[in-house]
């Protein structure tokens, strides 16, 4: 006799996770945006596997985040429903526990090009792009990482040279999210006559401008993420973000986006977590669910520990913000923290599913590569640690 059909397993569903009610205590304005991201999610968790599996990025998901309200980032743009630093919060860990890959998109969008017209444009330049960028009718791309400088970042070596009326930019970027998608780009480059970084609002469609996407990637399919070469690209004065003197400035945006991804980690390592307890429940092994066996069981608590940790720094550090009174170094703690956390609860929740877990109508695989991009982007482990031991010491271990 022939072995019966596989079992499918239902694994998505939210299941609420929150042992220690520290979500609790929201708002309802807070809980309505909550409830909005949830929607967006039930919409798109039974169409992502199939974009990521193919690596072709639905734009068109990117622009109903926007429809439903879900790209400024806790930014005030009129016409927009103001959202408190938690909701953004929450608005992020809910995308992020659907996919990781809308989850970028929603950071790109949203988290730094938003954010950089609202801290550094001019008000006729905010009256031009800044409702088309928060309702995701013009995507954009915040073109700062390079080929040669990732973490390095404030060594960027893409030039800018004032010629009359004109700045001409050159130079190449790197994993440039919405770099190809045809809106604009927030293109960074240092100006030849100061040695100072400056910002630009860049059209996609400008001579000169050209972007390849990134292919063979094995995390974050589901968005593209491009290689840009800028060759004498012409661009109006009217063109520079008139509120940006030096990296610093930069670095403004680059910290709240930290933030972002602490939350954003909270969202994959709940989706995983809770797909692991799902299928502990359902899956039956010599002779009585996975859920009945003591070291399932102790997995179990361990991530939920895990979980609870990373939700107690979201909702802390997200009070700060809220005050006016986070540091940088705490929005680096989060980032460092919570992305180490996904990663132990995605290693686990993994090998718990067994075979089943590199499947992708599962969901924890694609989770579980989506993290490590997470853990890399916005500063890496390594410069987290950095951070928090200049904070620590007084005594900086880079430049």
């Amino acid at each position: 006799m022939s072995a019966g059909p596989s079992q499918r397993y239902d694994l998505a569903d939210a299941l609420g996770t929150d042992y220690l009610s520290v979500l609790d205590d929201l708002s309802d304005e807070d809980r309505t945006h909550w409830d909005h991201a949830r929607e967006y999610g039930a919409e798109i968790l039974p169409l992502i596997n199939e974009y990521w599996d193919r690596g072709e990025y639905p734009t068109d998901l990117v622009r109903r985040a926007g429809e439903l309200d879900l790209l400024t980032d806790g930014l005030e743009v009129s016409g927009h429903r103001s959202m408190s630093p938690l909701a953004a919060g929450l608005v992020t860990m809910e995308i992020s526990r659907a996919d990781g890959s809308l989850a970028a998109a929603a950071a790109v969008q949203g988290g730094l090009v938003l954010r950089s017209l609202v801290l550094f444009a001019s008000d006729e330049q905010k009256q031009r792009y800044l409702e088309p960028v928060a309702s995701g009718e013009l995507l954009g791309g915040f073109a700062l990482t390079e080929p040669n400088h990732g973490s390095d970042s404030v060594s960027l070596e893409t030039t800018a040279r004032r010629e009359g009326s004109e700045w001409v930019l050159n130079g190449y970027k790197k994993w440039i999210g919405n770099g190809a998608a045809g809106g604009i780009a927030i293109v960074w480059a240092r100006d030849q006559a100061d040695g100072q970084v400056k910002g630009f609002i860049v059209e996609q469609a400008t001579p000169g401008y050209s972007a390849e996407v990134i292919q063979g990637k094995g995390a974050l399919r589901a968005i593209h993420q491009a290689e840009i070469t800028l060759d004498n690209v012409r661009v109006t004065a009217d063109s520079q973000l008139p509120n940006v003197s030096s990296f610093k400035d930069v670095s403004r945006a680059l910290v709240e986006t930290r933030v972002n991804v602490g939350w954003s980690a909270l969202g994959h390592a709940t989706s995983m977590f809770e797909a692991a307890l799902s299928y502990a429940k359902q899956r039956t092994q010599f002779g009585k669910p996975l859920a009945g066996h003591q070291m399932v069981q102790e997995r179990l608590a361990q991530m939920l520990a895990e979980l609870t940790n990373m939700q107690l720094q979201c909702v802390a550090v997200t009070q700060l913000q809220a005050a006016g009174t986070m540091r940088p170094a705490q929005a680096s703690m989060l980032k460092y923290h919570n992305t180490r956390a996904a990663r132990r609860i995605a290693t686990v929740a993994r090998d718990m599913l067994g075979g089943n877990g590199i499947l992708l109508e599962n969901h924890v695989i694609r989770h579980m590569t989506d993290v490590e991009a997470l853990h890399t982007y916005e500063g890496t482990e390594s410069v987290q640690a950095l951070i928090l031991g200049r904070d620590l010491t007084g005594v900086s271990a880079f430049a």
